[in-house]
């Protein structure tokens, strides 16, 4: 389950919607707790909030989807994921990727420029050095502190498209994907995709995850919701193509309509569905917990 960081009305219901959420995540039949990071934006900041959700869980798996490298200095970089690591007792994962706004790169300071796999990796290989506590700055010791996980955490990758994913096949251990419109079929080919690209490598069977928007209810009314949530989430899109998106963006519909759909993705060897919500009432985990149970 993700947390509802990108809906407009988080900071009027103030942090204990969050902790709601995280502590009911992890009490329930979760596997993990999931949220995604922007910079032009008014969502918390994903590694300030990985310091709250490491002390309000003790269970689920933690999981960035997705941190944008390019957006940060790669050694403080380094030592926060490896200190929320520490905090929540080895329980992280963290998604790449290379984002798709430009505003953010422009709020972070972060050259346009810097908006390519290359850089992505060459980042994750300096903080891999320092999660394997070499000196890479001049200092009389080196940065830490060492995570938890040897070499550093679980290391996803968020993209869909094939050159990207072939690359992310050198560094990465899985997939963080992602499902606009619930294609299965698409979404097998992207799976294959990966498992090939990580065997060519050498590397072995990768995380293979996805994820997508939900609302729950009349199929309608649902989808208003789906339409609403994308309309403040992808503000930098022009609202009629917004708008076009939503008519078919995620899934709305009933619980059990969801539990079908579910299972459909789980026969594709999919490892993990992560779920996007559109709307911050906590309800909604409890009634998706009578679901997977």
């Amino acid at each position: 389950m993700t947390l509802p960081v990108m809906e407009p009305n988080l900071w009027v219901e103030g942090p204990a919607t969050l902790e709601a959420w995280a502590r009911a995540v992890d009490e329930g039949p979760w596997s993990s707790l999931c949220w995604g990071e922007r910079m032009a934006f008014d969502n918390p900041h994903s590694l300030t909030l990985l310091g709250a959700v490491a002390a309000w869980t003790r269970r689920a798996r933690l999981t960035t989807t997705v941190v944008v490298p390019q957006l940060h200095d790669p050694v403080s970089l380094a030592k926060a994921l490896a200190t929320g690591d520490q905090l929540c007792g080895g329980r992280l994962s963290v998604g790449f990727g290379v984002g798709g706004r430009e505003e953010d790169y422009r709020a972070a300071g972060a050259p346009l420029t810097s908006r390519t796999m290359g850089q992505m990796a060459d980042r994750v290989a300096v903080m891999k050095r320092v999660w394997a506590g070499e000196r890479v700055t001049d200092s009389v010791r080196p940065v830490g502190p060492a995570p938890v996980q040897p070499g550093g955490p679980e290391l996803l990758v968020g993209t869909l498209g094939p050159r990207t994913i072939r690359s992310a096949a050198a560094w990465a251990d899985g997939l963080a994907g992602m499902s606009l419109d619930l294609d299965l079929a698409e979404m097998a080919r992207v799976f294959s995709l990966t498992r090939e690209a990580w065997a060519d490598e050498g590397r072995r069977t990768p995380r293979v995850t996805t994820s997508f928007w939900f609302a729950l209810g009349d199929p309608e009314e649902a989808r208003q919701q789906v339409r609403r949530h994308l309309r403040h989430y992808m503000n930098w899109i022009p609202g009629q193509y917004v708008d076009a998106l939503a008519a078919t963006a995620g899934f709305a519909g009933t619980r059990a309509e969801l539990g079908e759909v579910l299972r459909r993705i789980e026969d594709l060897g999919c490892d993990e569905v992560q779920l996007i919500p559109t709307d911050s009432a906590v309800d909604q985990v409890h009634l998706l917990a009578e679901v997977l149970s």
